[in-house]
């Protein structure tokens, strides 16, 4: 059987001063709005023989890119899009925060990830880093 591929986490450090031709035309005013710039992505595939294009996604979203702009991450986040956390050391008598990572930054001088989740369909406004999280199984 073989094995799954690994996530390969990145960077696509996209900006208007760029132009639009590293956009595909069908995703392009939905990842200009996402404001790409310190945002991690996960690659999705690869370049191919039929295709010039990368696809990425972004929590629930998908975007074909053309692959120049991308630069892997090799300091792995500990966390995916989607996966089930929890606050580790909550605020004195307030309950742990649980959600879905919806999205995920990266500071370039702490070479990390920060993360932010959805509880009960809510965004929290709060960051957390990665120590300040650990994953459910649920």
């Amino acid at each position: 059987m073989p094995r799954p591929r690994p996530i390969v986490f990145g960077l696509y450090a996209w900006s208007p001063d760029y132009g639009y031709s590293y956009l595909h035309p069908a995703n392009r005013r939905s990842f200009e709005w996402l404001q790409p710039v310190g945002k991690v992505f996960e690659k999705v595939s690869d370049l191919d023989d039929d295709s010039e294009w990368i696809t990425l996604r972004y929590d629930e979203q998908q975007f074909l890119v053309r692959g120049e702009l991308f630069k892997e991450i090799y300091n792995k986040p500990p966390f995916g899009f989607g996966d089930l956390v929890e606050e580790v050391k909550p605020a004195a008598g307030q309950p742990a925060h649980r959600g879905l990572v919806s999205d995920i930054f990266w500071s370039e001088s702490l070479d990390r990830a920060t993360f932010q989740i959805v509880e009960r369909k809510r965004k929290l406004p709060q960051v957390f880093d990665g120590e300040a999280l650990r994953r459910v199984d649920d």
